[in-house]
């Protein structure tokens, strides 16, 4: 019964991705709202300008619905489903906001730092509110091990570093036709798979929700894509992630199946501190999928090259939780 309920989850969020492309695509062209291009990134990257963005609705839309159906008839929602949906729509909204300045109001960093930084540690505080409401654990857990700490009131300040830390790190990944809806999909397949093996049911169906819903969207995001998900769907895919990994608490495994993030982050912060300290860059350009592309590689070959870490990370990520 349970296989099956996955099964469909996976299969149901796929298809609501797929069918509200023909709508949402076209409408997202007529109200002309088309990514701008960095006139600093890589020259190729010029003419995806006006390619529809903010399509990262259809992946919330699709994992709200089929979430809401698939845990309907399994069981009643469930608490760690009402925090996973908040954060999600919560991010998804403030990358929206974001969205909207950029390709609307033409201004093209749109929200600035203070404010976004303002609207993800206000998600992350309402979040960690609800979660010691409920008297959910703040002991961190040494992956592959019995071992734990206890971090009492100090867990609020690792919620919020995670929340917005891995927010802006999924958002970083976001800059290659399907790079991120492919690593992606890679990860939260993953933590449906650790989800499952801890009998959180609940937190697996969400898990595989968004894994359908991605791999929908991927259909129209593939290069060349026809359609980005903008902050819309970054901010909500970063933001979904940390919220699994918190309520299976596997904060610290996240590091590694989220490995792709963290490395794409990474790049960002040693490019400006080489930058300022030095006056030199360590990379061509920052993220590190753009210092692949100007040193000759094609974007299909950085995207495949990242999933197929991806997908080493998470493989090892799931093998050190379960059987190690």
């Amino acid at each position: 019964m349970l296989e099956q309920v996955i099964l469909f989850t996976l299969l149901m969020g796929f298809l609501i991705s797929v069918l509200l492309s023909p709508i949402i695509i076209p409408f997202l062209r007529r109200l002309k709202f088309g990514q701008s291009i960095r006139e600093e990134g890589p020259k190729s990257h010029q003419k995806k300008s006006g390619t529809p963005t903010m399509g990262g609705v259809m992946i919330i839309i699709s994992l709200i619905i089929t979430t809401v159906v698939m845990t309907g008839k399994f069981s009643q929602l469930s608490v760690e489903m009402y925090l996973l949906l908040f954060v999600t729509v919560g991010y998804g909204l403030l990358g929206f906001l974001d969205d909207f300045i950029k390709v609307v109001m033409k201004r093209n960093l749109g929200l600035t730092s203070r404010q976004k930084l303002l609207g993800q540690v206000i998600i992350a505080v309402i979040f960690y509110i609800v979660f010691v409401q409920f008297d959910f654990s703040t002991d961190i857990r040494i992956p592959g091990t019995d071992l734990s700490l206890d971090l009492g009131w100090g867990y609020v300040i690792l919620v919020i570093f995670m929340l917005v830390g891995g927010s802006n790190a999924v958002n970083l990944t976001d800059g290659l036709d399907g790079l991120l809806s492919g690593t992606a999909a890679i990860a939260f397949g993953a933590f449906a798979v650790l989800a499952w093996n801890q009998s959180q049911y609940d937190v697996a169906i969400f898990s595989v929700a968004v894994v359908g819903a991605v791999l929908g969207f991927l259909v129209f995001n593939a290069h060349p894509a026809k359609v980005f998900m903008g902050d819309t769907g970054s901010l909500a895919l970063g933001g979904a992630i940390v919220a699994i990994a918190i309520l299976t608490k596997l904060e610290i495994l996240l590091v590694l199946i989220g490995g792709v993030f963290v490395i794409e982050t990474l790049s960002v912060i040693i490019q400006v501190i080489s930058y300022k300290t030095t006056g030199k860059r360590v990379f061509k350009m920052s993220p590190l999928h753009h210092h692949y592309e100007l040193v000759g590689w094609s974007e299909w070959r950085v995207v495949v090259t990242f999933w197929t870490i991806g997908l080493i990370l998470a493989v090892l990520g799931i093998y050190i939780e379960v059987w190690l």
